[in-house]
């Protein structure tokens, strides 16, 4: 994306991203990390339920269909859900790096409009990281991994101890997340958190 704030450019000292050893392989559908996500989990009758899947590298794809709950203006996607869905997007490359993260910065850039009934086509890829801090880079299209750009956006996400979800969620979530019999659901919720 051209024109990013500087606080979206890695430091000079900052390195290549690489491909943790036990992220998903590509092409594999990483599914919801947590149900009751609004971009990702099945739980949420409004959400997003935004699919991704491991790309090569430190990659993904994914995608998600503009149901009529997600309008703005008649007929056409909110500004606000376009941007959750890039938010979405490059908080799941986290899988790839095998970190606990969080969005630190969003630039987004609303390039055309999205109609009701369209899917978005969305591919992003962490560009480099320095310390606790991950850059990374997406993009949304229409009709296709090869059709016009909608959106785009660069962001900065930041590493976290799984700590920072439990200090700050809500109580009642987090013993529900915690106390869920299902161990690898319990692990999925604060593991990679957009």
């Amino acid at each position: 994306m051209n024109g990013s704030s500087a606080s979206l450019q890695p430091p000079a000292d900052a390195v290549t991203p690489v491909r943790h050893p036990d992220a998903p392989a590509p092409g594999e559908l990483l599914g919801a990390h947590y149900e009751h996500c609004f971009g990702c989990g099945p739980g949420q009758p409004h959400g997003l339920h935004l699919e991704a899947r491991a790309g090569e590298g430190v990659s993904l794809t994914a995608e998600f269909t503009v149901q009529p709950a997600h309008q703005g203006a008649p007929g056409l996607a909110h500004g606000g859900v376009l941007a959750t869905a890039l938010d979405e997007t490059l908080g799941s490359l986290n899988w790839m790096l095998r970190t606990i993260a969080v969005t630190g910065r969003l630039e987004t850039d609303f390039v055309r409009p999205v109609p009701v009934g369209t899917t978005l086509y969305l591919e992003a890829e962490v560009t480099a990281v320095a310390g606790r801090k991950i850059y990374c880079t997406a993009i949304g299209r229409i009709g296709g991994h090869g059709g016009p750009v909608a959106v785009r956006a660069d962001a900065l996400f930041v590493e976290v101890k799984v700590d920072h979800f439990i200090d700050h969620g809500r109580e009642e979530e987090i013993q529900a997340a915690m106390s869920d019999p299902d161990q690898v659901r319990r692990a999925r919720a604060f593991e990679v958190n957009p």
